[in-house]
């Protein structure tokens, strides 16, 4: 007998993600938010640094932004757990609209500061938190665990699509008014909203037995699962190594041209360039997560990155910037889809908002700091010196996570399946899976 929270996934094993309207509407909002934000944050660094004039200052604006989702996570998964997920990512998206919109009205108005500017960021990434916690959960009500990997190649496409059009649009609109494009970012929310409200699949598993357990013990719950997974406990500390090499390195960077004098639609050309590169690796990755294994992929795709950093510290040019970093990111795609589609694909659908926030920390603990870093050593040690810490930081990462036997041994999407947990698990089977 089927469930209610199988009958999407049923229905989408037989309907192309083409023709999958839930599906379509949840991607179509997601999209356009993405767009629109990724804009009003490439504006940040840009508008901190006229506010401040300090880089140094700068990254602690961008560090206390990222404060809001490292301490949202957690609630947010289990907050995703026991509500409708589809007015709950409603809900975040009129969150997000509205500080936006604040951000544009207050620096148009020329009454914007520094702190108040950190404090939208901080709201922005709790929304940010509670929406990443909701979403992960609502694709895969929608999508059957044989689509997952085509889903997740999809989402980091609409990624690549924001970094290809952020750059160059954020760029021209700074120059028109330094705070115009924060209004971008309260369109995206907007969209955001109109999109969602307008799916009737449900997101949701039985959030009546979701709620008869109390929140606390959920999350104790979310963390022991997530702990009893050697594949995410093992790679936890890389992906934050990891993550905190990668923005750190682009933070030093972006802040090394505003301050100097690199015109804002030169800045964006490096967004851009990423983001057109990325583009092709979302199409390519479906077809290369067919032909080889995810574990093994992503190694390849990260010692890429590595490479492509180190190269930027001997170069040391800006067009060295733009075409290494397009080199790099070529496999990003097909490692985050892997990893994501992988996870996705065997947690049960109850956990989902649960394990997505705790994964999420491997980053949300790194990410405060990367824009502080980043600035002390540009300020204190200058860009080669940055970049070169940042290139050996990452490389070190790379060669632990070859070392990691579970990472390794993700395969291909269709022995996804075999992988999947049921859940409760009889206490005979409870072992830690691979």
């Amino acid at each position: 007998m089927t469930t209610p929270s199988e009958a999407p996934a049923a229905q989408a094993s037989v309907t192309p993600l083409r023709r999958n309207r839930p599906y379509l509407l949840l991607m179509s909002g997601k999209t356009t938010q993405i767009v629109g934000e990724g804009i009003g944050v490439f504006a940040v660094p840009l508008v901190a640094f006229g506010l401040t004039h300090s880089v140094v200052l700068s990254g602690v604006i961008a560090a206390i932004g990222e404060l809001g989702s490292l301490l949202a996570a957690l609630p947010a998964g289990v907050v995703a757990d026991r509500v409708d997920r589809r007015r709950l990512l409603v809900g975040a998206a009129v969150g997000g609209l509205v500080l936006w919109a604040f951000a544009a009205v207050a620096g148009i108005g020329g009454w914007l500061t520094g702190w108040q500017l950190a404090a939208v960021l901080f709201g922005v990434s709790v929304v940010t938190a509670v929406f990443g916690a909701a979403e992960t959960g609502a694709i895969r009500a929608v999508v059957a665990p044989g689509q997952m990997s085509a889903a997740m190649a999809a989402m980091q496409g609409r990624s690549a699509v924001a970094s290809l059009v952020s750059g160059p649009v954020g760029g021209v609109l700074y120059a028109a008014a330094h705070a115009v494009p924060f209004a971008a970012g309260a369109l995206g929310h907007a969209a955001v909203v109109v999109c969602t409200w307008l799916v009737r699949a449900p997101l949701n598993g039985d959030l009546a037995a979701a709620r008869a357990t109390h929140p606390v013990a959920q999350l104790r719950e979310g963390i022991r699962f997530y702990a009893s997974l050697p594949v995410l406990r093992a790679s936890l500390w890389l992906v934050m190594l990891i993550n905190l090499t990668i923005s750190g390195a682009m933070v030093a960077i972006n802040l090394q041209l505003v301050r100097t004098h690199t015109a804002p639609l030169l800045i964006g050309l490096i967004d851009a360039v990423a983001g057109a590169v990325m583009l092709l690796g979302s199409v390519l990755a479906p077809l290369l997560l067919k032909r080889f294994p995810a574990g093994w992929l992503s190694v390849a795709g990260l010692g890429l990155v590595a490479a492509s950093f180190i190269g930027m510290a001997v170069v040391h040019s800006y067009a060295g910037y733009v075409v290494l970093v397009g080199v790099g990111v070529l496999l990003i795609p097909a490692v985050n889809a892997g990893i994501g589609g992988y996870v996705a694909a065997i947690v049960p659908d109850a956990l989902q908002g649960r394990v997505s926030s705790v994964s999420s920390l491997g980053y949300l603990a790194v990410a405060p700091l990367a824009p502080v870093v980043a600035s002390l050593l540009l300020a204190h040690a200058g860009i080669v010196p940055a970049l070169w810490i940042f290139a050996a930081a990452l490389a070190a990462g790379v060669i632990g996570i070859t070392f990691v036997r579970d990472v390794r041994g993700i395969g291909t999407p269709d022995t996804w399946g075999a992988d999947a947990i049921e859940w409760p698990r009889p206490e005979a089977s409870a072992q830690p899976v691979r």
